[in-house]
């Protein structure tokens, strides 16, 4: 069955055509205006266009290139009493997929229709195998050396095969997104669509059009009528990433579409139905933005039926060093994968990444461009990971004994030593203080020997520098 809209301004030919193609078993809307057919482009989501040539408010060629842009996938059947060959090309191309001379009989068209469906049928059949064969094991594209994330695994592993809504935690930038599309991909939705919708990212005077969509002429601006994200994500999944920061009076909306999944366009008084699992995400604690009357109690509970929490990447350093070689063969040149200097994966394994598994991706990608060799070193770093060792090896860490100003002043003299290859200049320079000082608490601290032995394994290094 194929969904067919006619556009044609002679309302005798256009309902008899319709007529005829309901018998064999086609979905078929007409009009013999041209604008309303492309409205309806929007909200029924047609396979096949049969348009004619020659109206009196828009030619069909026209038509063809507004309906090329709102639907790019469509076929589109140019249909005229007129032949004219230079016309028929230039509907070519234009994207035209066919061009029939009126009278044409209905067997002409039943052929072309059978070769529209199979070709349709094909190429969805193409792009089916085509996930299977790219996304057939989802979860083992996902880095899980912890027992933690493979905790998270095993229970987004559970719950794809239901219908049930999921609430990821955790903070920004541990993956909830790519847990929310292994979800999806292993569940009965996934041959239907994944929409994904930040709902911190889009203008709250926007944000209610894009979920659930408007008619033409509902407010300034609205000059044609358009699908929500959750119709065109009916029967596959709709993710809801920073569902903290949803408005007050769209969180009513939402839990009328987990209650009685129905959607209403601005504008529209009647509901339409939709069939979307819901899996929401946030980094923001929702029960004490609950408390604080700034997210709906009923939302919360209606969301909140499969929790499942992201640890940060700090409390997994399991996964760091994977992650580390993932993301280096990522980002190397075709044929030319990086290697990493022992102390720049030393200092890479104590970062704390703030920013989680996204920072840490930013971190390498930065490393792999700007390394001028085959190996990855500390100076590749960026200076934030670079910076953070040194400020560890000046002051002690939260759980350490209290340290006198004397042990702080000789972990600032052996990090400024150890940042520059200990060049004695550069060292002193570094810390604000001159040579001499600097070779007085030398001294001082007993680091004579020591300072002797690094400066003259790395003569060369410190000459270079």
């Amino acid at each position: 069955m194929l969904r067919i809209l006619i556009i044609d301004d002679e309302p005798k030919m256009s309902a008899a055509l319709g007529r005829m193609l309901e018998r064999e078993g086609h979905f078929v809307r007409s009009t013999t205006t041209p604008q309303d057919g492309l409205d309806w482009l929007a909200e029924d989501g047609f396979d096949v266009v049969l348009c004619d040539m020659r109206m009196p408010t828009m030619s069909g060629l026209d038509v063809l290139r507004e309906a090329k842009r709102r639907a790019p996938v469509l076929d589109f059947v140019i249909m005229t009493a007129y032949a004219d060959a230079r016309s028929a090309v230039e509907c070519m191309k234009e994207g035209a997929l066919d061009y029939l001379i009126k009278p044409f009989s209905m067997d002409e068209l039943k052929i072309l229709l059978k070769r529209i469906e199979e070709t349709r049928h094909l190429r969805e059949e193409n792009a089916r195998l085509r996930e299977l064969v790219e996304e057939r094991t989802p979860l083992e594209n996902i880095i899980a050396a912890s027992r933690q994330m493979q905790d998270v695994l095993a229970r987004a592993r559970k719950v794809a095969a239901a219908n049930s809504s999921v609430l990821l935690l955790g903070e920004s930038g541990t993956g909830k997104e790519v847990i929310a599309r292994a979800i999806h991909r292993m569940s009965p939705r996934a041959q239907k669509p994944l929409v994904v919708v930040n709902c911190g990212a889009i203008p709250e005077t926007l944000l209610e059009s894009e979920l659930f969509g408007h008619t033409r002429g509902s407010f300034t601006g609205a000059t044609e009528s358009r699908k929500g994200m959750f119709e065109t994500a009916d029967g596959g999944t709709i993710f809801l990433d920073e569902i903290g920061d949803l408005p007050l009076h769209l969180q009513v909306k939402l839990l009328r579409v987990l209650q009685e999944g129905e959607i209403q366009r601005i504008g529209e008084n009647t509901p339409r139905k939709v069939d979307v699992r819901v899996i929401a995400a946030t980094n923001r604690d929702l029960e004490q933005l609950v408390q604080e009357g700034r997210f709906r109690q009923d939302l919360y509970y209606r969301l909140n039926v499969i929790p499942i929490y992201i640890p940060p990447l700090r409390e997994r350093r399991e996964d760091i060093a994977p992650l580390i070689e993932h993301f280096i063969r990522k980002y190397s040149p075709a044929g030319q994968r990086k290697l990493i200097s022992p102390e720049a994966l030393a200092r890479l394994m104590r970062y704390d990444y703030p920013g989680n598994v996204r920072e840490l991706e930013n971190a390498i990608e930065h490393a792999v461009v700007l390394s001028d060799s085959e190996t990855i070193t500390v100076e590749d770093l960026p200076l934030q990971i670079q910076n953070a060792e040194w400020e560890r090896m000046i002051f002690p860490t939260p759980d350490s004994d209290a340290m006198s100003l004397e042990e702080l002043e000789k972990r600032a003299l052996l990090a400024a030593l150890e940042k520059t290859n200990y060049n004695i200049t550069r060292a002193a320079a570094h810390l604000g203080i001159t040579r001499r000082t600097l070779g007085y608490r030398i001294k001082k601290y007993g680091l004579e020997t020591l300072v002797a032995e690094r400066s003259h394994r790395q003569p060369r290094q410190n000459e270079k520098k």
